[in-house]
């Protein structure tokens, strides 16, 4: 049944086209687009979920894993999570898909921050 899958909104950043390796933010799209569009008075913290960027590296398939310090400083020249999460939506895609909640039960956060579906479901989203 279609109608229980949360439509969650991700920017995905590739950072070697020839590389399989995606990291992604969940974030808005409403405030997203407002802040591409060179609104910078929106503060990231509306705009992304939590300050986290998760990567598909990992090797198994479809399984997001988020990112660790290390990893941040090599991908995107910074430990801190609110740069590289900048970084990240500057360079990024926005896309649309399926939320993964059961991919995250094992990250301590059980649906805390899982709200986005609550606002910004209505028009505008058409570009």
């Amino acid at each position: 049944s279609t109608m229980t899958k949360n439509i969650v909104h991700k920017v995905a950043y590739k950072p070697d086209s020839q590389s399989t390796d995606e990291y992604v933010v969940f974030v808005d799209p409403t405030e997203f687009k407002k802040w591409k569009e060179g609104d910078t008075s929106i503060a990231l913290a509306l705009i992304v979920d939590k300050y986290a960027i998760y990567s598909s590296g990992q090797g198994q398939q479809g399984k997001f894993g988020e990112v660790g310090k290390q990893e941040l400083s090599t991908v995107f020249g910074t430990e801190v999570i609110e740069d590289a999460v900048k970084v990240l939506l500057e360079k990024g895609t926005l896309q649309k898909g399926e939320a993964l909640s059961s991919k995250y039960s094992d990250t301590n956060q059980s649906r805390g921050g899982m709200q986005m579906d609550t606002r910004g479901s209505g028009g505008g989203l058409r570009g």
